[in-house]
């Protein structure tokens, strides 16, 4: 399922047909003999995902001791995640436990990502009926940190856990948002910062699931011509900062973009939960093995160069370092050669 990510084949039987074709490689592998697409097909059937999920989980955790000294820029001396999910479509005829509506079968991918390295520390699987808000519940939080999530996530029932465990959240409020401003703090305009409040929760049942006041700061983009309404429970930052990094939560739409497009899940090899699972845990695993070997050899290269050379030599015996290490052209005068000049 690696080499699938890695070769970027789309499907069991073209994985098969480009395994079989090194068959004296295949031994080195951990295979007694040639492939069958049904062996394969078995295995994603019947061998337990929790298996592959255990490995991403070690992975996540090697990749983020790696990553964990990585600054950002608007928050250089913090710590910062930005959680949310991304759905995957399937076949409702071939996938009905992941029966969405009544025309759609998806499964969601629920991820905490740290910005520092864009590396997964927490990635949930879950059929897409599953409201984003749940995740919260299995979270725990970092003191001191900042939870960075859209308005999917407004609860002030959960958020008051964060209040708890002293760690920070921001995120954008709704339309129908009820409060009472207790006073406002003077703001620079010429940063785009409109105000900056503190405020308290005037609808009774949620100003008792959180009693406490929060800060309300109101931002105008530029760029996009469009003002934006921040909430958090972090007092010490300048608004600035709390706007700037809500924009950071883009970092995570950027993720999941990579994911989609540079590893093989457009497709699922099989229809079964098993087998879907198992796929999107590999494909997570082949990510942060590309991130792990990045940081581990310092290349500047970025993961998606990587990711490409490995391809092109998946079956090549090349230490990693030579393999990424630009080598210079043969000289047509010291290696004379019969075939035609190009270039």
């Amino acid at each position: 399922m690696a080499f699938a990510q890695l070769a970027f084949r789309s499907s069991l039987r073209a994985t098969v047909e480009c395994l079989n074709a090194r068959p004296d490689l295949l031994y080195h592998l951990g295979f007694r003999g040639p492939l069958c697409r049904s062996t394969l097909a078995d295995a994603n059937e019947l061998r337990d995902a929790r298996i592959f999920e255990a490995l991403a989980r070690a992975l996540m955790r090697r990749a983020g001791a790696l990553y964990q000294h990585d600054t950002l820029e608007c928050l250089p001396e913090g710590v910062a995640y930005a959680l949310d999910s991304t759905t995957f479509e399937l076949c409702l005829s071939l996938c009905p436990w992941a029966r969405l509506g009544h025309t759609r079968a998806a499964v969601k991918l629920h991820t905490l990502l740290a910005l520092q390295g864009l590396i997964p520390t927490v990635v949930v699987c879950t059929p897409a009926k599953i409201a984003d808000v749940r995740i919260l519940d299995e979270l725990t939080y970092e003191a001191g940190a900042f939870y960075i999530f859209d308005r999917g996530y407004l609860d002030f029932a959960r958020l008051a856990r964060l209040l708890e465990a002293q760690a920070f959240f921001v995120t954008r409020t709704r339309k129908n948002f009820c409060f009472r401003r207790i006073r406002s703090a003077p703001v620079e305009r010429a940063l785009g910062v409109r105000f900056d409040q503190r405020i308290r929760l005037a609808d009774f049942k949620t100003s008792r699931r959180y009693p406490q006041t929060l800060r309300r700061v109101g931002w105008y983009d530029a760029v996009t011509d469009k003002h934006l309404v921040f909430l958090t429970n972090n007092f010490s930052q300048p608004a600035v900062v709390i706007a700037h990094l809500y924009k950071q939560r883009w970092q995570i739409e950027l993720f999941f973009r990579w994911i989609k497009q540079h590893l093989c899940i457009q497709r699922f090899f099989g229809v079964s939960v098993n087998a879907v699972k198992t796929q999107l845990w590999t494909a997570l695993c082949v990510y942060l093995l590309v991130a792990i070997l990045k940081k581990e050899r310092h290349w500047p290269a970025s993961l998606h160069t990587i990711l490409q050379i490995i391809s092109v030599h998946v079956f090549e015996k090349i230490p990693l370092d030579q393999l990424l290490t630009k080598q210079p052209a043969l000289d047509p005068q010291t290696h004379p050669c019969n075939q035609l000049e190009l270039f």
